[in-house]
């Protein structure tokens, strides 16, 4: 457990620093000469801190040693140390700090040493993500199991999109296409596929075909939703357009959740009976 603490402790951090950015950009604004962008500063720190909170709330269920879990944390905290730090601070410059321009020999260090961590918080975090396969790991909690394979299905097309920006030299993409949209929303199955979990295992304890039908329901649909903003956006086009594939999207994203529907109106249900 002292593992996922310090891991906790790092992701409080990163809220920190973006209630830091958030106050900057209430008074200041977002801009810093001549490329600075404390927004940015404040979305980046703000998403690693909750991916790092609800990390730290997975670990237990990993099936990993105490060893393992120790050389996870370690690595990924002193990565996501040096991530705040180079996002912040050179935001806070007026430097992009993943594509500095004009910049000196600092800067473009910088910037190619955080190309590097991030490609190492990209593979920690898939060897990570191979644990929660295991049958060891599925046989102690099923449900969460499930849950947490499709969170790290998602966090893949995530990091996939991650890459693509790196080696795009930019998020845009075409006419309007715009990689942070599947960069971003794919981490979110971490909270969302265990919520759907707990309520599977809260609602449905008795009927165990239910629980797995609806967590497979969830998944897929989240992560067919993803594969179309995905296609959208390789197409360079807008997700925000009236068009097949943004729809198609939108559908998905509500056919997944449509278990947590199910289960709230179990909730009020039985709320409602128990009140007669």
């Amino acid at each position: 457990m002292k593992q996922e603490q310090w891991l906790i402790y790092t992701g409080l951090l990163g809220m920190l620093l973006a209630g830091i950015c958030a106050v900057w950009v209430l008074v200041n604004g977002a801009a810093v000469a001549p490329y600075g962008d404390v927004g940015k500063a404040f979305s980046f720190n703000a998403a690693l801190g909750i991916f790092l909170l609800s990390t730290a709330m997975i670990m237990p269920y990993s099936g990993m040693s105490s060893r393992k879990k120790m050389v996870f944390t370690s690595i990924y905290i002193m990565l996501s140390l040096f991530s705040y730090f180079v996002e912040t601070v050179q935001h806070f410059r007026g430097v992009n700090p993943r594509f500095p321009q004009g910049s000196g020999v600092f800067d473009l260090t910088m910037a190619a040493v955080f190309a590097v961590v991030a490609i190492l918080l990209i593979l920690f975090y898939l060897w990570a993500a191979v644990q929660y396969f295991k049958r060891s790991v599925y046989e102690a909690n099923p449900e969460l199991a499930i849950a947490i394979r499709y969170a790290m299905a998602a966090i893949t097309l995530s990091f996939a999109a991650g890459i693509g920006i790196v080696l795009n030299q930019g998020r845009e993409i075409g006419t309007g296409g715009n990689m942070i949209w599947l960069h971003g929303i794919g981490f979110h199955a971490l909270q969302f596929m265990p919520l759907v979990s707990w309520l599977s295992v809260r609602k449905a304890a008795d009927d165990r075909r239910l629980r797995h039908r609806m967590l497979h329901l969830s998944g897929i649909s989240f992560l067919l939703g993803l594969a179309a903003m995905g296609w959208q956006t390789l197409l360079g086009l807008s997700i925000f357009e009236w068009a097949i594939l943004p729809l198609t999207a939108v559908l998905c994203f509500l056919v997944a959740l449509i278990p947590v529907a199910l289960f709230m109106r179990r909730t009020y249900t039985s709320n409602t009976t128990y009140s007669g």
